[in-house]
C-alpha cells in the first residue's frame, strides 16, 4: 500500500513539475508553435529586436505606433528618428534615397505574395512551382518583418540616385544610425530569403553596431541559426 502511494505521489510530482516547465516558457515570452517547435514570440524589454522570419512567426497581439512619411508610407514611430536623420545625411551626400515598403498588414503581405505568384503564373509556371518562386524573395504573410513597422525596403529617387549609389552608402553606414542589411549576400542559406540590398532591418545603434562589425546576420547575432 505504501509502495502504490508513493508511485502515487511521484507520478504527481512529475505532473507538477511538467506543468511548472510549460508555465515558465509561456510566460517568459515564449510560445509553441503548430509544430510543436519553441519559437520566441517578443523580447518585450527589447522588441527592436524581435525575430521573425520562417521559423519565428509575428508575436500575437504584437501591436505598433505608426508615423507616416511623406509619400503615405508607414514605419513604426520607434525607428523615425534615425531613419529620418539617415536620409537627411544621405540628402547632404548628395544621394537621394526613398522608403518604397514600410510597414505592411497582415492583408497586404497576403496580397504582395499572391501577386508575385500571379506574375510566375503569368510567365507559365504552375500555381505550386510559382508560389515556389515567389517565397525566395516574398515572405509567407505572418513571417514578414515588414508587419513588425521596423523593416524598410529603400530605393533611390530615379531622378537623382542610382540605385547601386543608395545601395553602397547603406551597406557601409546604415549601421550608425541603428539599420542592419537584413539580407546579406552570404547569408542566404540562415536568412531562408535572397539577397536584398534595399532591405534594412531597424535593431538600435548598439545592436546594429555589433553586427556590422560581426558580420553576422540577425539570425547568428540572436543564436537562432
Amino acid at each position: 500500500m505504501k509502495s502504490k502511494f508513493k508511485i502515487l505521489i511521484g507520478s504527481l510530482c512529475v505532473c507538477i513539475a511538467a506543468f511548472a516547465c510549460v508555465w515558465a516558457f509561456t510566460a517568459g515570452g515564449l510560445d509553441f508553435s503548430s509544430s510543436g517547435k519553441i519559437v520566441f514570440t517578443q523580447k518585450a524589454d527589447t522588441p527592436e529586436l524581435t525575430l521573425v522570419n520562417a521559423d519565428h512567426s509575428v508575436p500575437r497581439g504584437w501591436s505598433v505606433e505608426l508615423t507616416t512619411l511623406s509619400n503615405g508610407e508607414q514605419v513604426a514611430s520607434l525607428i523615425y528618428p534615425d531613419l529620418q536623420e539617415m536620409f537627411d545625411d544621405m540628402r547632404a551626400q548628395g544621394i537621394y534615397p526613398f522608403v518604397r515598403a514600410g510597414y505592411r498588414s497582415r492583408e497586404t503581405q497576403e496580397q504582395v505574395l499572391e501577386d508575385r505568384i500571379a506574375s510566375y503564373q503569368s510567365e507559365g509556371y504552375s500555381k505550386s512551382r510559382a508560389r515556389e518562386l515567389a517565397l525566395e524573395t516574398v515572405a509567407e504573410p505572418g513571417t514578414s518583418e515588414h508587419e513588425l513597422g521596423l523593416a524598410v525596403d529603400i530605393n533611390a529617387d530615379d531622378d537623382r540616385s542610382t540605385g547601386d549609389e543608395v545601395y553602397a552608402w547603406l551597406a557601409e553606414n546604415a549601421y550608425k544610425y541603428g539599420f542592419i542589411q537584413r539580407y546579406p549576400e552570404d547569408k542566404t542559406e540562415i536568412t531562408g530569403i535572397d539577397h536584398e540590398p534595399w532591405h534594412y532591418r531597424y535593431v538600435g545603434k548598439s545592436a546594429a553596431g555589433e553586427i556590422y562589425h560581426s558580420g553576422e546576420c540577425l539570425e547568428e547575432y540572436l543564436g537562432e541559426n
